[in-house]
């Protein structure tokens, strides 16, 4: 009888770990440590000619942040995994990786606005030119691939806006025209979709969100085969963008609750996206769980579980949808997602308020959209919270 692979949160508190430890210790140590030694030279040159697999310089590894990498390709289904410093380190790492001088990109127009920034501001120097595609549109990804199209690369779900990517019919599409699939995965996390599993190359995180699922450290990785991470690996020794071993303790400390947590983010959001859509003061609600999402069936299909954000327009103002998000006890005034605590914001004043009115609209950034991320509460409180606030408007 075949055994059963194991479960997510099997893997997320012993993935990694248990037959790796160099110690009796139940919880991996922090390696605080930037050099290693070596006994002598002849074990230098086993190691300089790939005999011996041991660690040399922080740059390139570390015990703790290597059971990190070790985690997160098993809980992705990936051969391997990397730690980086931030997530908009792991897409630039990747960027500069594996686009060629003068290579073409495809991008989707719902995206993290950094990301867009570094592609306009710095891709551009390289001769790298991109396309910019609406989500979920297959007939216009076909259509924008050209000879010298190297990626494509797109969030699933995406942000604000929670489009979900139909990975397996992006990547038919991409692979028989030689272009690899990068999904950003961090709205989803590997708990509710692992999109390499579904034809992807590669997946990068924001580990600084769910992964690590409390506030309180930044990082981000990148996962998939070892052939597609070696350039990435290389480039990040070049690069620098390493996590340091106290985040990565952290990130291991976080990621053996991520099942749990899941299980509550997205039952809250669900919760919370069902009450906001039957209230007659929100003008319209963006979550995959809801029929009325536009692409619902596909994330029915491809996701277990469908994340903690939830983002709404209230039929109001700016004014008023600001006294609504200023009324609100239990979420903090704040960027980022994926924690224990909710957290509220105004995209149009948190990340777009150095904008004028026609670049917002042409993103699709309106006065009275809100971006809610559900914590770990209790879902009857936070409905009552938002309940009350929305008597503010």
């Amino acid at each position: 009888m075949a055994k059963d692979p194991p479960g997510d949160s099997t893997r997320a508190v012993h993935g990694g770990e248990r037959s790796h430890q160099a110690s009796d210790a139940v919880t991996t140590p922090i390696f605080q440590t930037s050099t290693y030694w070596f006994p002598d030279s002849e074990t230098l040159k086993a190691f300089q000619e790939g005999r011996l697999s041991r660690d040399e310089y922080g740059r390139y590894g570390n015990p703790t942040t290597r059971a990190v990498e070790r985690k997160l390709a098993e809980l992705e289904g990936a051969e391997e995994g990397l730690l980086l410093a931030s997530g908009m380190c792991a897409a630039t790492t990747l960027f500069l990786a594996l686009l060629p001088q003068g290579g073409h990109l495809i991008v989707t127009s719902d995206c993290y606005r950094r990301t867009r920034q570094f592609i306009e501001q710095y891709l551009v120097k390289l001769g790298v030119e991109t396309t910019v595609i609406e989500p979920a549109d297959n007939k216009k990804f076909d259509d924008a691939i050209r000879d010298d199209t190297k990626l494509f690369f797109t969030e699933s779900p995406t942000n604000p806006y929670l489009r979900v990517i139909d990975v397996p019919e992006t990547a038919r599409i991409a692979h028989a025209r030689g272009v690899k699939v990068v999904i950003d995965s961090t709205f989803a996390s590997p708990v509710n979709h692992r999109a390499l599993d579904d034809g992807a190359d590669l997946v990068i995180h924001s580990a600084t969100k769910y992964l690590g699922g409390h506030n309180d450290l930044l990082a981000g990785a990148v996962v998939g085969s070892a052939e597609h991470m070696a350039p990435v690996r290389e480039a990040t020794g070049v690069l620098g963008g390493v996590s340091d071993a106290n985040s990565a303790y952290l990130l291991l400390r976080g990621m053996k609750t991520l099942a749990l947590r899941m299980e509550r983010h997205n039952d809250n959001a669900l919760r919370v996206a069902r009450w906001l859509e039957d209230h007659p003061k929100i003008r319209r609600v963006w979550y995959p769980g809801l029929d009325s999402h536009p692409d619902h069936e596909v994330a029915k299909r491809l996701m277990s579980g469908f994340g903690g954000v939830v983002t709404f327009e209230i039929e109001s103002d700016l004014d008023g949808a600001c006294r609504f998000v200023d009324a609100c006890r239990i979420p903090y005034i704040a960027p980022s997602l994926g924690g224990v605590e909710s957290l509220i914001e105004m995209p149009v004043i948190m990340s777009f308020w150095d904008k004028t009115p026609e670049q917002r609209q042409a993103l699709g950034i309106t006065d009275t959209l809100v971006r809610f991320s559900c914590g770990i509460e209790d879902a009857e409180d936070l409905i009552a919270d938002l309940d009350q606030a929305l008597e503010r408007v």
